[in-house]
């Protein structure tokens, strides 16, 4: 795929988008938590490749402000990512993050080298000069605690900057070039570990550029139902639901613009958690009253899954099945002319890496790829703006109940890859009615919504255990629950022992199956959230 366009439209009426951050992607790890900051404080924001950012496109764009992203490389050597030369004569307000910063300095006449002391992790700043990025937020002479991660550091600065932050090792850990608002952070802002970072960042855009903060979700609800009905005119709609949050979402966005012109296509996999089938249908059909077709296929994709272990594989048989039934589904709509997707703007800034070819790909994504060209449909997909969190505070403005709303992510696969070895109905229904009661437990202790994302692992292991007077040789059951705010770091949720023995104890003496339960304390990294 190609680098992702701008999503927004850049005309004079158009309050949603007129003020905008571009966003300079030169490889973080976390270039999207800026995006997200950014959006977080009101105003819209698109992250581009480096590489596809020349000065024609920024004119194009026309930003209030350009954030330059971090990256892996060393903004000292001679063949490095750059930002476009012409940006420095824009006028813009422009901030550097980490090698976002070290740029700014190499290419403005500084010099910038490898430091033989490298920063990683949780360090304190000291503040040291005054300065319209700390505004109201950090004083002079007051230290506080950043997220470091380079191995770089700032000999000399160019003219007209000023050092406004120091580590015991990096002297320019905070630079400003006040009279063209140009400033440059070696820590991060944009993670958690960085406490006040979201409110530097609002610094940056709204005392520095001088952004309004219009881009809210009540604000995008308006404009994207103008947009679905525009495009849409008197077509018919097909969305594929699977109940999760985001295909939830747009089936409620899509009903309130269209009404009737849409029909939803609920295929139940046969992995789905306990009682998803009847809950999306008592909520789409009987409560908003949407047209939905719900096809049970339980039994087709768990014949196509007995005995599968390897999870690309099952994500592939569940991917290549779940398009052949919707197909199959939809051709029974008469004057269907277009495909609604749930598609975010991750899916759409993750499919190009920063320097413009494929990305790593760690897992293949369960989704109804192919299916628009298949079925000769025009893709609509009013959520490709957005990041997950924003879905969320949309799905409140449409009035979605909080129990959808806020539900913790969920695989598209299903319970097929919380079953690491072979799939098999019997494994299935054992790991669903103990994910069940995990879930009842967290919930009845009140933390579902303190957690990211909980849910049970039966793994490919039998222990030997003894029940009654009898042994037992069954299987082992993994619990997994972490924090995050975004998903691309976590960490174990510290659940105290009482409560892993109550939910330990139930599970074992109500689900036939299981004699052992562990817990998992794995972070992300090095681990993954899911176990396949």
């Amino acid at each position: 795929m190609s680098p992702a366009k701008s999503t927004a439209v850049n005309t004079p009426d158009d309050k949603l988008h007129s003020e905008r951050v571009l966003i300079v992607d030169f490889g973080s790890q976390v270039t999207q938590l800026i995006a997200r900051r950014i959006r977080e404080s009101g105003v819209y924001s698109e992250i581009h490749p480096f590489n596809t950012v020349t000065d024609d496109f920024i004119r194009a764009f026309a930003p209030k402000a350009v954030i330059l992203s971090g990256g892996p490389a060393s903004a000292g050597d001679i063949e490095t990512p750059r930002a476009p030369d012409g940006l420095w004569q824009m006028g813009l307000p422009v901030l550097g993050i980490c090698y976002g910063e070290m740029t700014m300095a190499q290419q403005l006449g500084g010099k910038v080298t490898a430091s033989d002391h490298q920063e990683f992790g949780r360090t304190a700043v000291e503040v040291t000069g005054e300065s319209a990025l700390f505004d109201g937020v950090w004083k002079l002479g007051q230290t506080h605690q950043v997220w470091m991660s380079h191995g770089d550091r700032i000999d000399a600065i160019p003219d007209g900057f000023a050092p406004i932050a120091v580590t015991p090792t990096a002297p320019y850990a905070a630079i400003a070039d006040e009279a063209r608002r140009f400033y440059g952070v070696q820590f991060h802002p944009e993670v958690v570990h960085t406490p006040d970072g979201a409110k530097l960042l609002s610094n940056f855009t709204h005392v520095i550029a001088g952004c309004a903060g219009n881009w809210t979700m009540s604000a995008f609800k308006n404009d994207e139902i103008a947009k679905i009905r525009e495009q849409v005119g008197k077509g018919r709609v097909i969305c594929g639901l699977s109940g999760g949050v985001d295909s939830s979402v747009v089936a409620a966005l899509l009903h309130e613009a269209i009404g009737d012109q849409l029909t939803c296509v609920f295929v139940d996999t046969g992995v789905m958690r306990e009682g998803e089938s009847d809950q999306v249908v008592k909520l789409f059909r009987d409560h908003y009253n949407i047209p939905l077709i719900h096809r049970d296929a339980a039994d087709l994709f768990l014949g196509k899954l007995d005995g599968v272990a390897d999870p690309e594989k099952k994500r592939k048989i569940i991917g290549a099945t779940f398009i052949d039934v919707f197909e199959e589904e939809a051709a029974k709509i008469d004057g269907a002319t277009f495909l609604a997707q749930g598609t975010l703007y991750p899916d759409v800034i993750e499919s190009v890496s920063f320097t413009g070819g494929p990305s790593v790909t760690i897992k293949s994504h369960h989704n109804v790829g192919g299916l628009p060209e298949r079925m000769k449909l025009k893709l609509v997909e009013p959520l490709r703006e957005l990041f997950k969190d924003e879905v969320r505070v949309l799905g409140r403005e449409l009035g979605l109940p909080a129990e959808m709303v806020n539900r913790h992510p969920f695989p598209g696969p299903g319970l097929a890859i919380r079953l690491p070895g072979g799939v098999t109905a019997e494994k299935v229904k054992i790991l669903r009615k103990a994910d069940t009661i995990y879930l009842e437990e967290i919930r009845k202790a009140g933390l579902y919504d303190e957690i990211w994302q909980a849910f049970a692992v039966l793994l490919p292991v039998q222990t030997v255990g003894v029940m009654g007077d009898a042994r037992t040789y069954e299987y082992v059951l993994a619990l997994r629950a972490v924090t995050s705010t975004d998903g691309m770091t976590a960490d174990s949720y510290p659940f105290t022992h009482d409560f892993l023995t109550q939910t330990s104890g139930r599970i074992i003496n109500e689900v036939r199956g299981i004699n052992r339960v562990v817990y998992d304390v794995t972070s992300k990294p090095p681990g993954t959230i899911e176990w396949e």
